[in-house]
């Protein structure tokens, strides 16, 4: 089994994340759904926590809109729009919570909520560096050269059929909550593969069962 986007090496993620501010401003379309405004002081508990940005406390508290101290994947969604006007879908919200989640108990609390502030961040300044003409989505040719950024050679085929699989009706485009998830379960499946790539040659044999494994774990 061969892996189309093989280089001699491994696309990675990390040099392509800038960092910025959630709930900054936005281009045109709009990343963040929600940019906090006004008297929204934090409660007693959560005011003046050593090694939390108060920025992120303050954003942390309009998210929380049960003020229960912990974050679900329906308030996150509450509180992110792509560049369609349209929350952030169920998937890229469970998706979100689920990798910062270390009790899987399905919310996230201040903490795990401040590592996924900046995990986000670094998500939307990522995008907007890729969509070019700042429409708020990607389309092909955008998409093509952000993997190939991200050190990844697909080709054209397999990028439309990545667009198809993420735009299902119009087949164009990709929003930022789509492009989150495609770019995590690419990620899933290429370090799944690098660890069955023993010789680093861009080829494996596997399995059927361990096939069915990898594609179950990674999808989720």
């Amino acid at each position: 089994m061969a892996y189309p986007g093989y280089q001699g090496g491994y696309g990675g993620y990390g040099g392509q994340q800038p960092q910025g501010s959630f709930g900054g401003q936005p281009p045109q379309g709009g990343y963040p759904g929600q940019q906090p405004q006004g008297g929204y002081g934090a409660p007693p508990q959560m005011m003046g926590m050593p090694g939390i940005n108060p920025e992120t406390q303050r954003i942390f508290q309009v998210v929380d809109r049960d003020r229960s101290g912990k974050i679900n994947a329906e308030e996150l969604k509450g509180a992110l729009v792509n560049g369609k006007g349209q929350n952030f879908s169920d998937t890229a919200c469970r998706l979100m919570i689920g990798m910062f989640d270390q009790d899987h108990s399905g919310t996230i609390d201040i903490n795990e909520f401040d590592k996924l502030y900046n995990y986000i961040n670094q998500w939307l300044n990522a995008f907007k560096s890729y969509d070019r003409d700042q429409s708020g989505h990607i389309d092909e040719g955008e998409l093509s050269s952000a993997f190939q950024q991200m050190g990844f050679r697909f080709s054209q085929d397999f990028i439309r059929f990545l667009v198809h699989k993420s735009d299902p009706k119009n087949h164009r485009e990709i929003s930022v909550d789509q492009f989150i998830v495609l770019c995590v379960q690419i990620q899933r499946f290429t370090e799944a593969f690098r660890q069955r790539d023993s010789e680093q040659k861009g080829i494996i044999q596997i399995s059927f069962e361990d096939f069915i494994s990898v594609a179950l774990s990674c999808s989720t």
